[in-house]
């Protein structure tokens, strides 16, 4: 199984964005049942988090306190451009930053050491257009881009319309978007090989449009906690539900090549 981490509203960055205001509340809803894919998600990034931090597309904040509190952040601004979602975040993280506009927008265009990007990249349509500009905010100080995106194009189906997701990923597709926009891969793998299955059989084969509550309470207490042991401490699997990806932003005059 797999929940969607709404972490934005869908980000003004290129000349498309996907997005569909019917799902909002329930992808809210179904992460805040999954408390322990939220900690998964946070032991895969925290030891990428550091410095002066940006989360591109925000939501409601949901994912932004825990990364915001990682040890090693000096400043964490949270960019969230879709105005539904401004009053719910700002209700419950007063002490958060947020910039409720889009990266065109931001002021503040350089001097990053981290872009955070949970579940935004898949409803940009030029992603590629998305992933230069973030490089552009990185490059200054060659920090890193923390990047987490739906898997495997063969399990795109009518709930992925719904989500807004133009394009689902391979490792190999998103490891050459990420070059050509001028990033070096550091880490690259999927996430989540119970949740390619899941996701197979209910929405591929059985076309179905949500999930129940005793389904996602059942694959966070009881399937997560051990699945992602293995699959952080003992080995990545060769598919995945999601891909996680940490890639640093290379100089201006740089041709690196990917890692």
């Amino acid at each position: 199984m797999h929940f969607q981490v709404r972490g934005s509203g869908p980000p003004v960055i290129a000349p498309s964005v996907n997005s569909h205001a019917s799902t909002v509340d329930f992808e809210f809803q179904t992460l805040r049942w999954a408390r322990n894919y939220r900690r998964a998600l946070f032991q895969e990034f925290a030891p990428a988090i550091r410095g002066r931090v940006l989360e591109i597309g925000a939501g409601i904040g949901q994912m932004s306190q825990g990364f915001s509190e990682a040890p090693n952040v000096t400043r964490f601004l949270a960019l969230e451009p879709d105005p539904r979602f401004h009053a719910a975040f700002r209700a419950a993280h007063p002490r958060l930053d947020l910039f409720p506009g889009s990266v065109e927008s931001l002021q503040e265009r350089s001097g990053w050491d981290t872009l955070l990007a949970i579940n935004v990249l898949e409803h940009i349509e030029d992603d590629g257009a998305a992933l230069t500009a973030w490089a552009g905010l990185l490059r200054e100080r060659r920090g890193r881009l923390a990047l987490f995106v739906p898997a495997r194009p063969e399990l795109y189906s009518p709930i992925d319309r719904i989500f807004g997701h133009f394009r689902r990923y391979t490792k190999q597709d998103l490891a050459n978007r990420l070059a050509a926009a001028g990033f070096t891969v550091e880490r690259l793998h999927y996430f989540n090989l119970a949740g390619y299955f899941a996701w197979a059989v209910n929405f591929r084969l059985l076309r179905r449009h949500n999930f129940g509550q005793g389904q996602v309470l059942l694959f966070d207490r009881l399937i997560l906690p051990i699945l992602h042991t293995l699959e952080r401490r003992i080995v990545r699997p060769p598919l995945g539900q999601s891909l996680i990806a940490i890639a640093r932003a290379n100089p201006l005059s740089s041709n690196a090549a990917i890692g």
